[in-house]
């Protein structure tokens, strides 16, 4: 089953969704530069259609807790 988390992170990092797991930050995944992530920041609003904090934005340090901070904002399926 397709994950459209992993699957906005790996195609705004242009990497395979399967090198992607719930730990990938940038300190792991060298395609994860500041700029990949405000293009991150912008796409997860678009995609799950929600307005992230600045607070929101800083915890987003792994794909995990950017999961987490969705599904605490009410998003389902991810």
């Amino acid at each position: 089953m397709a994950d459209p988390l992993i699957d906005v992170f790996s195609e705004v990092l242009g990497v395979p969704a399967a090198s992607l797991s719930e730990d990938s930050s940038p300190d792991n995944t060298p395609e994860w530069t500041s700029r990949a992530a405000m293009q991150l920041v912008a796409r997860v609003e678009e995609t799950f259609e929600v307005q992230l904090s600045t607070r929101e934005i800083m915890r987003m340090r792994t794909i995990g807790i950017s999961r987490e901070v969705l599904k605490g904002k009410g998003v389902a399926g991810v």
